[in-house]
Parts: C-alpha cells; sequence; structure tokens
C-alpha cells in the first residue's frame, strides 16, 4: 500500500519538476558604476576599475551594470535567442551596444508614476548572436528600493522557449494549486458536519494556505507587478510559509502525540515566530530557516510514531527523507512546492487512515447500539420473568380480581415505556423514572413486598442511557432482601458541578447472603458500562459498593 501511495505521489508532482537542458550561454561576473553616460554601454569599454557590488544607491540616481556572456552555440534559423530578466528596477537594455529593449523610465522613477514590470524578456536581433563573446550593459534606477542593487536571474535560450515556457509551467501549476483548493473545501464541509475533528479542519486550512502560496508565487506571469510591490509578494509569501509551517506539525502532533505536546509545540512556535519578525526583511534566510525547522520537528514526530509503531509513521519518515534528497538534488523553489505537495498528500493519507477508523467504529457502534436494544428487551421480555410474572398474575386475579385489573395495568404500562425507549441512545430522566416506578408496581404485586421510591434533587431536563437506573433496581430487587417492616426503598439523588454530573442511587435494604458485599460484576453491570460508554465514550464512571444500609451505585458523567 505505501509503495502504491508513493508511487501516486511521484506522479502526481511530475508536473511540477522541470527538467533543464543544457544552456546555451555561460555567465561571467557583474559589475556596476553609479552615474550616466551613453558611452557605458559600448562592448568595447574597458570596466575593470568599475564594482563588483554595489550596496546603496541613494535618491533613484542612475547606475549602469555590465555582465559579461559567451553564447556556446548560435541560434537555429527563425529561432532568436531571447533575454529573460528579473531586476529590482526600471532600465534600459542593451546588447554589445545595441539598445534592444526598455522596461520603465530610469532615472525619472520620481516624477512619473511606476511603470515596467519585474520579470520581462526581450528578442536578441540573430545577428548579434553569433558564438562568443558578449555584454549586456543595463541603464537602471531603483527609486523604491536603493538597496536591492543587482540582477536576480538572467537566462539566455530560444526567445519563443522563454515566452511560452513559463504560461505552460504556470497551466499546469494552476491546475496543481486547483487541486489543494477543492481538497480544502471539502473537508472544510467535513469538518463542518462533525467541528470536533480539528485535523480536518487544520489539513483544510492548509491546503488553502498552499494553494494561496503556490498562487502568489506563480502571479508574475499571469499578472504584471511593478518591482516596488514585489516585496509585498514577499512579505506574503512569508507569511504563508509561517502558517503552513506551523499548521503542518501541529496537525502531525495530534496524529501522533508525544509526551509534552504543548511545551515543544510552544517552543516550537516561538522559534517560527522568532524568524518571522526578526529576519521578516531576509525573506530567503527567513523561508529557507522556517522550511528546515519544518522539516527537523515533523521528523522527530515521525521516529517517535515508528517507536511506538503508530500506523503511517514509517510512510511520513519516508517522505520527509524523499524531500530531503529532493531538496539536494534541485533548486530551491522546485523542491519547495515538492516537498510541500508530498507532505500535505502524506497528511491526506493519514487523514484517510483516520476517517476509515471512525467509519469502523461508527459501524461498530450501531452493531453495539443494535446489540444494547436487544439486551434491553431482553433483560425484561425473558422467558423467566414472564412464567413468574403471569403465574403471580393468574393469583391475583382468582384471589383479588380488582387488584389483578391493576397488575395488567402495571405490567402493560412498562411494556409500552420499553417500546418507547428501545430505539433511543438517551432518553429524558423522567421516562428512565417512569419505567422504573412501573416495574416497582409489577414486583410489589409478585413479591408482595412493600416498594418505595425516592427522588432528590431531580432535574428533569436532563437525559441518560435508556435502562440504566432500571437496571440498578433491578439488581437491587434480586440482591436484596426487605428489613423487618417488610420494605424494601430505593433512593435517586442528582447532583452537578461544572465539571460534571452524578447520579447516586441507594438501596436501603438487607442484604440476600453473607457474600453480597463481593458482588460481583454480572450482565447488569456490564449493560450500564456498555451504555455509558456509547453515549459518553470514555466521560464516565461507575462504582458499586456496599454501604451500611444497603448498597450504593454512583454513575459519574463527566462535561
Amino acid at each position: 500500500m505505501n509503495l502504491r501511495f508513493l508511487f501516486v505521489l511521484l506522479l502526481v508532482l511530475l508536473p511540477v519538476v522541470s527538467f533543464s537542458q543544457s544552456p546555451v550561454f555561460k555567465e561571467y561576473g557583474t559589475r556596476f558604476r553609479i552615474g550616466d553616460q551613453q558611452n557605458w554601454a559600448a562592448k568595447e569599454l574597458q570596466n575593470q576599475r568599475w564594482k563588483k557590488d554595489l550596496e546603496f544607491v541613494p535618491n533613484g540616481q542612475v547606475f549602469w551594470s555590465r555582465t559579461k556572456i559567451d553564447i556556446l552555440e548560435p541560434p537555429e534559423p527563425l529561432q532568436p535567442y531571447g533575454l529573460r530578466l528579473e531586476v529590482y528596477a526600471e532600465y534600459e537594455v542593451f546588447w554589445d551596444g545595441v539598445l534592444i529593449g526598455k522596461n520603465g523610465n530610469p532615472g525619472q522613477e520620481a516624477d512619473l508614476p511606476p511603470e515596467g514590470e519585474l520579470w520581462t524578456t526581450f528578442s536578441i536581433p540573430t545577428h548579434l548572436t553569433h558564438e562568443g563573446e558578449h555584454v549586456i550593459a543595463m541603464r537602471l534606477s531603483n527609486y523604491y528600493f536603493p538597496d536591492h542593487v543587482g540582477i536576480y536571474d538572467l537566462k539566455i535560450d530560444n526567445y519563443n522557449d522563454l515566452v511560452t515556457e513559463r504560461l505552460i509551467q504556470n497551466s499546469y501549476m494552476h491546475i496543481f494549486a486547483g487541486a489543494f483548493l477543492v481538497a480544502s473545501i471539502y473537508f472544510l464541509f467535513l469538518f463542518l458536519g462533525n467541528k470536533k475533528e480539528y485535523p480536518t479542519l487544520i489539513f483544510s486550512i492548509s491546503c488553502f494556505l498552499f494553494f494561496s502560496l503556490t498562487m502568489t508565487h506563480f502571479v508574475r506571469t499571469t499578472f504584471p507587478i511593478h518591482y516596488s510591490l514585489h516585496v509585498i509578494r514577499l512579505e506574503v509569501i512569508t507569511s504563508l510559509m509561517f502558517g503552513i509551517s506551523f499548521l503542518i506539525p501541529l496537525y502531525l502532533s495530534i496524529q501522533f502525540p508525544y509526551p509534552k505536546r504543548k511545551f515543544f509545540l510552544g517552543i516550537y512556535t516561538g522559534i517560527l515566530i522568532y524568524f518571522f519578525i526578526t529576519k521578516q526583511h531576509f525573506f530567503d534566510f527567513t523561508i529557507l530557516a522556517m522550511v528546515i525547522c519544518l522539516w527537523v520537528f515533523s521528523f522527530g514526530i515521525a521516529v517517535n510514531g515508528i517507536y511506538k509503531k503508530a500506523k503511517g509513521a514509517l510512510l511520513l519518515l519516508l517522505t520527509l527523507l524523499f524531500c530531503l534528497f529532493i531538496g539536494y538534488s534541485v533548486s530551491f523553489n522546485v523542491s519547495l512546492f515538492t516537498g510541500f505537495s508530498l507532505i500535505l498528500l502524506n497528511m491526506l493519507y493519514l487523514l484517510s487512515l483516520r476517517i476509515k477508523e471512525q467509519r469502523l467504529a461508527y459501524e461498530k457502534s450501531l452493531v453495539q447500539s443494535t446489540r444494547l436494544r436487544l439486551e434491553l428487551l431482553k433483560k425484561n421480555i425473558q422467558p423467566h420473568f414472564l412464567m413468574n410474572t403471569l403465574t403471580s398474575l393468574i393469583d391475583w386475579i382468582e384471589e383479588a380480581p380488582k387488584k389483578g385489573v391493576l397488575f395488567i395495568e402495571a405490567l402493560a404500562k412498562e411494556f409500552d415505556l420499553l417500546s418507547q425507549i428501545e430505539n433511543q441512545t438517551l432518553i429524558p430522566v423522567a421516562q428512565e423514572i417512569a419505567l422504573c416506578r412501573a416495574h416497582l408496581d409489577i414486583m410489589e404485586y409478585r413479591k408482595e413486598i412493600n416498594y418505595t421510591w425516592e427522588e432528590e434533587g431531580i432535574d428533569l431536563g436532563q437525559k441518560i442511557p435508556p435502562g440504566i437506573l432500571h437496571t440498578l433496581l433491578e439488581n437491587g430487587i434480586t440482591h436484596s432482601m426487605p428489613l423487618k417492616d417488610n420494605r424494601i426503598k430505593f433512593k435517586l439523588i442528582f447532583e452537578s458541578n461544572s465539571d460534571c454530573k452524578w447520579y447516586t442511587f441507594l438501596t436501603f435494604a438487607a442484604p440476600l447472603n453473607q457474600d453480597e458485599n463481593k458482588r460481583k460484576e454480572g450482565t447488569g453491570l456490564r449493560y450500564i458500562k456498555a451504555r455509558l460508554r456509547e453515549s459518553y465514550h470514555d466521560k464516565w464512571e461507575l462504582t458499586s459498593e456496599p454501604v451500611g444500609h444497603g448498597w450504593k451505585n454512583t454513575i459519574k458523567i463527566y462535561t
């Protein structure tokens, strides 16, 4: 199963990974100089005294850059080369002294509105791209970000390929991102159907953040962006990265619990916040730091899960190791999206396991509920009970017909109440008390013992599983002898506080024999526990113990 799942992941992620061809150019170092002279565009200009770096260009001044390029092979006929640039500036581009493109208004940014795009592609005349040495000269100004000086991306290739490459890549990535958007919406609706399933909500938000991250990263082809807006884009990407880096370990911590979970999650969150706040202007460093923190923390969770033999932990570990391999094999951007995709799909697999377990538990609960309903009927309509009841009924009809009629009415009332509650998981406590009173009426005719019922502090708005008080009543009748005045008393007390509510069921009677103080758990108590587990899972407690006046049962339900 795990191997098939990894194979599917690889098929899904094929569009993400780009396979690069051998380059057609070789790039050398770039040199800079503040000033503005048109002859600086000339190919023959000697620029050895130019600076290798410029840290700051104030007030939107014009500066120049020169980059030596070697063309390794000439272009094919009718297929000119193109030049793709990513530069934080408005600029003019010269190839061997010939102007091949303009992006904005360098030197006039303070007076004119922003113009031009951050990512641009220019066509290079074929007669200028012969094999050998060439020079790219640029006349620039970066009024909005004077401390961002440099050429951040430069690529030369077939012009048509450069133009269409990102469009094709973006079409794949839009489809890819759309799949995570659909998953986000789907699992959001699943969560709204069961608001206690927080892993489903976390996964939904993680998918939406990853969708947003993908769309923000590849927005450069969809919408033109001026370089002055690029920092905002990077801040959005960093914020989305922070959210994803926090939610993925949180989700894994819920799937694979470990000791002191809140403590370690708190430390991890603090580290993320530190990088996010103190290093917010070093975008690449901040994103890399958060990715490393995410990987290390998730790796620790996976190892702990394997140690505890948790289902899915081994697959998570293999996924993380595969992400590490991808990180060393391809560029950071490709490894980032591939890695997140693998981890999110792994989270989806873990969530599917969780949903499967819940479905099996639900089906098991249905079987259990049916069995409990049959047990409830069986407890009250068993042949032994009916035979003794009918025998007593015959005697009453022969000796006192009017009381015999009352006996029949009490029996009919109990059976009517049983038919009303047999298919319910929870019933009003008033209905349960009515069932108990009806049963005492029957047993009083059968055994000719004076049974009394008392209540204290009962909240009639409360609900309880059907038959649990009735079962305690039956146990009290079966395992008790009447007091000297031929009387057995039962008392039900209800109490509650902010943490829990509890019912105390007291039996005032003499024990049937000396071994009653060591009463073993029988069918009745097992039925009560099963009903409590069905309705309250593990949030309940049942105690049963002898006391001076008879027997005491306590049912505590935690809120």
